[in-house]
């Protein structure tokens, strides 16, 4: 298998796709003759043409409601929002109109759309270039919400959210972009959507997140086995809509005791819903309460962004507080 990074394996999927489906279209600003702002789209103008890859003019929700319109006459979209950040301008294409044409219809007009769009800190990019906006989307019914954490991932998640039915917002870890490097399959794959991964297995905690967060998380997973010999079990979501439940509640009642890791601001965000889930579900197995790091409730700063993100170091003192609860 070849060796890829996040970026080089999600252009593979695009590019895969194209040739098999001439449905698929890819959009948004820039990703034609400059190849989109972190390089996903290049060379794909050169095959494709301009039918098929389009430079949108700087409108998020015209990018949207125009992907709307194709999906809805048959073509498979893929659009790109240059960062997370900038949805915002879409937000009620997305959640009006988008997320609901299979209930407003009964069922007879589906939405195959993919919205690609890189997230999280990490690059310095300052707060309207870093947020992580996905609880926003996974409150949202009739969305679908991925975000992967290797290359691997990135490209066979990709495949099967061009193929859904239904549409997919794709969030794309871009401090990792580049730096997430593995073994990829060059041809033809996909991971389900919907289904989590348990990385590491272990006994004495379950940690569970997802994107970015996975590196800070396998780091800390090693180091509380060298310090303590603690053993813990790590997942990684990879789909926050439609949550894997099953892999969560079955780790939780092997372990006891449950870290939760994410970027996003702690009130509301994704790690509030898993702990009210593991509360419900599995309560009567937790030996300890169950304890999320995740970023601030502040804008994302820029001078501070590493002090805003979760780490290593703020990871393990809370494993090693849940352990000895």
């Amino acid at each position: 298998m070849a060796v890829m990074n996040m970026i080089q394996a999600l252009n593979d999927a695009l590019r895969l796709e194209m040739r098999r489906d001439p449905r698929v279209i890819v959009m948004g600003e820039d990703v034609g003759r400059l190849g989109g702002v972190f390089r996903v789209t290049v060379g794909l103008l050169d095959e494709f043409g301009p039918d098929r890859v389009i430079d949108t003019p700087l409108a998020e929700a015209g990018i949207i409601g125009t992907a709307i319109g194709m999906a809805l006459y048959g073509l498979r979209p893929v659009a790109e929002i240059q960062f997370a950040d900038f949805i915002y301008p879409a937000f009620d294409q997305i959640v009006n109109e988008l997320a609901k044409y299979r209930y407003r219809s009964g069922g007879q007009y589906s939405c195959p759309l993919v919205i690609r769009t890189p997230s999280g800190g990490g690059i310095r990019g300052g707060h309207y270039h870093s947020q992580s906006p996905e609880a926003y989307f996974v409150h949202t019914a009739g969305l679908k919400v991925v975000i992967p954490s290797n290359p691997y991932d990135a490209k066979g998640l990709l495949l099967a959210a061009i193929r859904d039915e239904d549409p997919v917002i794709f969030f794309e870890p871009k401090r990792i972009y580049r730096a997430a490097t593995g073994e990829v399959p060059e041809g033809d794959y996909t991971v389900p959507i919907g289904k989590a991964r348990v990385e590491v297995e272990g006994k004495d905690v379950t940690l569970i997140s997802y994107g970015a967060m996975m590196v800070e998380c396998r780091e800390a997973v090693q180091k509380a086995r060298e310090k303590w010999g603690i053993s813990v079990e790590l997942i990684d979501l990879r789909t926050l809509l439609p949550l894997d439940v099953d892999t969560v509640i079955q780790s939780v009642q092997k372990t006891g005791r449950v870290v939760i890791v994410h970027e996003a601001p702690r009130t509301c965000g994704f790690a509030a819903e898993l702990i009210a889930l593991i509360n419900e579900k599995a309560f009567l197995y937790l030996e300890a309460p169950p304890v999320r790091v995740t970023g601030f409730d502040t804008p994302f700063p820029y001078t501070l962004e590493h002090d805003y993100l979760p780490d290593t170091g703020r990871i393990l003192k809370a494993i090693y507080e849940t352990v000895h609860y």
